[in-house]
């Protein structure tokens, strides 16, 4: 191959070109694709674990919100507090903690993260009052928004560039299983246990698997890179060698060239200069246009259901009456969320296709399309009203999961260099986080206050500006070869990378 990636030359390379690099058949021809380890598949799979959980816990509480709120007599802006309890602490979670991978290590903040979700879902399980269930859901969030550009990161910097943006989209599907599962366990315990209390055995179902994935992240590698741009060159082949064990081993022989590529400093201040800037703005404020939306939708899709059904839970006279209102708009809820699986799926499979600045900016279109069926509901009755929010929200859904629920997921951890990148990636997700938040707890008031239509409408706005922001700070990171990013300057659409990705 002319780009001599295909066979063992002895020369030095980076630790993804090792990463990228394909076997040959015996006639010399290169195989079609670069064959994954088990212990890059290991990674993947405890990456998208952290995903799922974020979904469970995240939607499973807009399942439980109501039962929350009519067993600690909770008025609206008290409700908005629980909602956006988790994702307030996802905020300060990928703020302060994120940015750790870059100081400490992808692998030690991957097994730290878990640790902390363990502690305060185990005790979220047993809560007995309104501010005690408020710190547990904030510190639940903490971990998984540590999770947020570490989980990308453990991903990115060990699989090949050609697979990347669909092993880290693939990975961050999990984040609609956990939603799709959890609308589907928060059902399933209504039907088993219909109490108020019930909402204590939604979120324990996830301790056990959450004890699983805790033990197997202490067995994973750390990134090569990351110990490669701290000066770590021996640890960084030895990371390298066992990431890359395979039978028949290949590459045989790993040698890192001996080059200062530690340009960028670990804090927040370099997001900030000449160099990166264009990369913030575009990983930042497109996803924090598109948490607005998405977040507040999902939460509150249940909220909007049981309206469409005749009555918000607030209004109800029984306990029995909030908890067959919330049966149903829970079978509601999961019926729409099962779209998100149907745009991520076909984001995974567009996304080193098509590229990420198209899918995101037609996704924020689509967004924009499906809030406006959604807000025209309010001039139907009966079943048109509840088929004009169905079929809005589905659409919403599936189109946010193609376009910019995925990719700027996947742009925020590539646009960065390898130094940087945990900082970067957290502070959008940080930043997005700020949206998410403001959603929660202004949703119900909103909601409440200026009705459901003119609400969407403003949603319809927000996604109509990210469709605008992508395209005028886009970056297209396609293929691009990440120990290359910071090397050169990233062009507007023209991927930076200075050693070329196999075909």
């Amino acid at each position: 191959m002319s780009n001599g990636q295909a066979t063992d030359a002895p020369r030095a390379r980076t630790v993804q070109d090792y990463i990228d690099m394909r076997p040959t058949w015996p006639d010399g021809t290169p195989i079609a694709s670069t064959p994954m380890t088990g212990m890059q598949w290991l990674i993947w799979s405890l990456a998208a674990a952290g995903k799922f959980f974020e979904g469970l816990v995240v939607f499973m509480t807009g399942i439980a919100l109501p039962l929350i709120s009519r067993q600690f007599h909770l008025d609206a802006g008290q409700g908005g507090i629980v909602g956006a309890a988790t994702l307030f602490g996802i905020l300060i979670g990928a703020i302060s903690l994120g940015g750790l991978s870059d100081i400490f290590g992808r692998k030690r903040m991957f097994v730290v993260e878990m640790l902390i979700f363990m502690v305060f879902l185990a005790i979220l399980t047993v809560v007995p009052g309104y501010w005690p269930l408020v710190i547990c859901l904030f510190f639940t969030g903490v971990a998984l928004g540590c999770d947020y550009p570490t989980a990308h990161m453990i991903i990115s910097e060990s699989t090949p560039s050609a697979k990347r943006g669909q092993l880290v989209i693939a990975a961050f599907a999990f984040q609609a299983v956990g939603a799709l599962v959890g609308t589907g366990v928060g059902w399933l315990v209504l039907q088993a246990d219909p109490a108020l209390d019930a909402w204590h055995w939604m979120f324990a179902t996830a301790l056990l698997p959450g004890l699983i994935v805790t033990v197997w992240r202490f067995y994973i590698t750390e990134s090569a890179s990351w110990l490669f741009v701290r000066g770590h060159h021996e640890k960084a082949e030895a990371m390298a060698r066992r990431l890359l064990r395979r039978n028949p081993q290949f590459p045989k022989e790993i040698k890192l060239e001996r080059v200062e590529t530690h340009s960028e400093k670990p804090n927040y201040g370099a997001l900030f200069n000449r160099r990166n800037m264009r990369a913030t703005i575009l990983a930042s404020v497109p996803w924090f246009l598109q948490d607005l939306s998405t977040y507040g939708i999902g939460i509150f899709t249940p909220t909007l259901l049981a309206a469409a059904f005749g009555g918000a839970p607030d209004h109800v006279r029984s306990t029995s009456d909030i908890i067959t209102k919330d049966i149903l708009a829970a079978k509601g809820s999961a019926l729409i969320t099962s779209m998100l699986l149907v745009g991520i799926t076909f984001a995974v499979i567009l996304a080193d296709r098509m590229g990420r600045i198209r899918l995101q900016v037609f996704g924020f279109a689509g967004c924009a399309l499906g809030l406006l069926v959604a807000s025209c509901s309010v001039y139907a009755d009966g079943f048109g009203k509840i088929f004009l929010i169905f079929a809005g929200v589905m659409l919403f859904n599936f189109m946010t999961d193609l376009g910019p629920n995925a990719q700027t997921y996947l742009l925020a951890g590539e646009v960065f260099p390898t130094a940087i990148r945990g900082s970067g990636a957290g502070f959008a997700a940080a930043f997005a986080k700020v949206g998410a938040v403001l959603t929660a707890f202004m949703f119900p008031i909103l909601l409440k206050g200026i009705g459901q239509q003119a609400l969407l409408l403003i949603l319809v706005a927000t996604s109509l500006l990210g469709a605008w922001v992508t395209w005028a700070y886009r970056i297209e990171t396609t293929g691009v070869n990440l120990d290359t990013i910071g090397t050169e300057p990233l062009a507007p659409n023209v991927p930076a990378n200075a050693v070329a990705v196999p075909s």
